[in-house]
């Protein structure tokens, strides 16, 4: 059993950065692929970005590429997610997930096994 706990989240101007973590207790961490998604009210859950086991393979969303990266610190079980330039419409909630399916599918959610509970994001313009 995977236990995620996300942080980071908050308040930023249009053009500002947040940078997203999620710590991860239980389980071995660099065993899992990890994924960030976000979802907004009335709408399905978006795939926003995931890494592989060591972060040699980095995987996002036509939405965010070149403005969130997405890496990974398995000493600390720790994976993140750093957002630049950061727009209105990224206003969701965060949530990180851990698969333990390899890259089998890694743009779904029911790939993975092991979710946050999230952290909230907004961008105001």
């Amino acid at each position: 059993q995977v236990h995620l706990v996300e942080s980071g989240g908050g308040l930023v101007q249009a053009e500002g950065s947040l940078r997203l973590s999620c710590v991860a207790s239980g389980g071995t961490f660099s065993n899992y692929y990890m994924g960030w998604f976000r979802q907004t009210p009335g709408k399905e859950r978006e795939f926003v970005a995931a890494i592989s086991w060591n972060g040699a393979r980095l995987y996002y969303a036509d939405s965010v590429k070149g403005r969130i990266t997405i890496s990974r610190d398995n000493a600390k079980k720790t994976v993140y997610l750093q957002m630049n330039s950061l727009e209105p419409t990224d206003t969701a909630i965060y949530y990180c997930a851990a698969s333990q399916k390899g890259d089998y599918k890694l743009t779904s959610g029911q790939s993975y096994d092991y979710w946050g509970q999230g952290t909230q994001v907004t961008v105001s313009s």
